[in-house]
């Protein structure tokens, strides 16, 4: 259970001596004021977007291409209030394509959403910025959401990880890199070699061997490009794992400070730190919970951030 906001009041001078650094989640402003610019026709891929940092709330955020992103929270979806309006990248919202906002992956990119409540796993394209709510890693459509069953309580525990090869596909497309183009030149036989005439005279008391038969010249055979790597709306099952709901107040490259932030925080209820290796970098995060619900996550990021804590996140694990 949590326990009162005034065990904070002590903690505050801490977070800022110590230097917390974590993943930030984000909501975009832009996206609070989209203009309605006509129904959204058939899905586009929009224009090539990394974006730099900007603030929120007095949050900073810094979009950046991040090819091993893979981390795990909560989940929110968006529908009927923005159908039709102008996403982060330049595109009409659709609430019914497989879409979704992130706070900081370049735009266009294709991710993998895993609900981890009922396991259910669905490829989604990152075409706009968001969500709004602190503690949330992803803002799906209204049709991502209904496959992946997240659309009746709101949220969901989710895993999410970007694929690699397809997303690097739809940044060479969104920048101008037509696949076709690369198809064809790979398609291009190599040059013809000449082909010499050479009489043969035949030696005395010999017979004359048969002649030669010219070989066809190659023919260039087209390559068919292949297809935009994008969302087909196919919904895979996982096995459902035990997952609980944390909140992180810090990472720490030494274990000592760790230790002390995690010695002062113990007063809002059960505290540990959790070793991890990212790049090869030891890391100690200090994380709060298990949490028995999402409105307890979001009650305990609230405070915390309010008191300092601005790089805390809510994660599943």
């Amino acid at each position: 259970m949590l326990r009162p906001l005034t065990v904070l009041a002590g903690i505050v001078a801490l977070a800022g001596l110590l230097g917390l650094s974590a993943c930030t989640e984000v909501q975009f402003a832009a996206q609070t004021a989209k203009g309605i610019a006509g129904p959204p026709g058939s899905e586009t891929i929009g224009r090539y977007k990394v974006g730099n940092p900007y603030q929120v709330a007095g949050k900073w955020y810094y979009p950046q291409v991040d090819l091993d992103y893979d981390e795990t929270g909560i989940a929110s979806w968006y529908g009927p209030g923005f159908h039709g309006g102008v996403t982060a990248n330049g595109e009409l919202y659709d609430q019914n394509a497989l879409t979704a906002a992130h706070p900081t992956l370049p735009m266009p990119s294709l991710v993998e959403v895993t609900n981890l409540e009922n396991g259910r796993v669905l490829k989604v394209r990152i075409n706009d910025r968001g969500p709004y709510k602190n503690g949330r890693i992803i803002d799906l459509s209204k049709r991502a959401a209904e496959l992946l069953g997240v659309t009746r309580h709101g949220t969901a525990k989710v895993r999410v990880r970007l694929l690699r090869e397809e997303s690097l596909q739809l940044a060479a497309i969104a920048q101008g890199k037509s696949p076709e183009l690369v198809a064809e030149a790979q398609a291009a036989a190599p040059p013809a070699v000449p082909v010499v005439d050479v009489k043969a005279e035949p030696l005395p008391g010999t017979t004359p061997p048969p002649a030669a038969v010219k070989p066809e010249p190659a023919v260039a055979r087209p390559v068919q490009a292949e297809p935009l790597p994008l969302p087909d709306g196919r919904v895979t099952q996982t096995a459902v794992l035990p997952s609980s709901i944390f909140v992180q107040a810090g990472a720490f490259t030494e274990s000592g400070n760790a230790q002390r932030l995690a010695g002062r925080l113990g007063g809002l209820g059960p505290v540990n730190v959790a070793p991890a290796s990212v790049n090869g970098t030891r890391f100690y995060r200090v994380q709060l919970g298990p949490l028995a619900s999402v409105d307890e996550a979001d009650m305990l990021l609230n405070r915390l951030i309010d008191s300092g804590f601005t790089e805390a996140r809510v994660v599943i694990r």
